[in-house]
């Protein structure tokens, strides 16, 4: 498909959504984000692409708002606003539930909804210029449609300091805070992104995405009944899959399993 803001790249396993839009610091508007919702979607359909990265082109990971977008808002109706809002969580809803491993790769600026972005992503990985803000409360505006994965991935007590202030968060204190998982070296960002990618690729497909789903459905709920009675069901029916029974079988025997292609191997 042919994409005028974004570039969708599959090598080797790994599919890169890059941001294209450098000029404006890869900065969101609605085709931005109409664009990402169809690349996660494109993702998720392509059995080639085993580990999502959502990476920005230029100076920024992503800025934001597009200016010349929010000057179009600012003449919206209440329909268009609330569709317009909508769009853009459907997309960040998309990408936070794709049934593959994501990571975003950041550097530079990582500001209000490019933030969101990086959060709907399984694993952050940052260069140590990235920086990260909430800077919705400063033009009198909420981090709304983002907030369900900032909390998340930030925590529910630093995410008040960082909504509330719209101060600047740089890479090193969100490493320190645990919000960004691995810190690389300057320049030697895609070195951590293929170790942690390569990692991904020696789990089963079938097990991360299930395993994705159990994060989802556990977070947060007291450990009762119906909680063990179904973590124990699940484990058995995934036992009794065939890639479950192909995983132990290879562990027992010494062998790779069969999840290993040579396009995985290869990288």
């Amino acid at each position: 498909m042919n994409y005028q803001t974004i570039e969708l790249e599959v090598t080797n396993g790994i599919g890169t959504v890059w941001l294209n839009r450098p000029e404006v610091r890869n900065a969101m508007n609605e085709i931005v984000i109409s664009e990402l919702a169809q690349a996660a979607r494109a993702c998720e359909q392509d059995d080639r692409v085993r580990v999502v990265v959502l990476a920005g082109r230029g100076t920024a990971f992503c800025a934001g708002a597009d200016l010349s977008w929010m000057k179009k808002m600012a003449g919206y109706s209440d329909a268009e606003n609330i569709r317009d809002a909508q769009a853009l969580a459907d997309m960040l809803y998309t990408f936070y539930h794709l049934k593959k491993p994501t990571i975003a790769r950041v550097h530079g600026p990582a500001y209000a909804g490019g933030m969101g972005l990086a959060c709907t992503c399984d694993v952050i990985v940052a260069e140590p210029d990235a920086e990260f803000c909430l800077s919705e409360v400063k033009i009198g505006l909420i981090p709304s449609t983002i907030s369900p994965y900032v909390i998340r991935a930030l925590g529910s007590h630093q995410s008040r300091r960082y909504m509330l202030s719209g101060e600047r968060m740089p890479a090193a204190e969100g490493y320190r805070l645990g919000f960004v998982h691995a810190l690389s070296e300057r320049g030697n960002i895609d070195d951590a992104i293929q170790k942690i990618s390569t990692a991904f690729f020696s789990a089963g497909p079938v097990a991360i995405s299930t395993t994705k789903g159990l994060l989802d459905w556990v977070e947060r709920k007291p450990i009762t009944a119906n909680v063990i009675n179904e973590t124990a069901l699940r484990i058995a029916n995934v036992r009794a899959s065939q890639e479950g029974k192909e995983g132990v079988g290879a562990f027992l025997e010494k062998r790779a399993p069969n999840w290993l292609s040579d396009c995985v191997k290869a990288s």
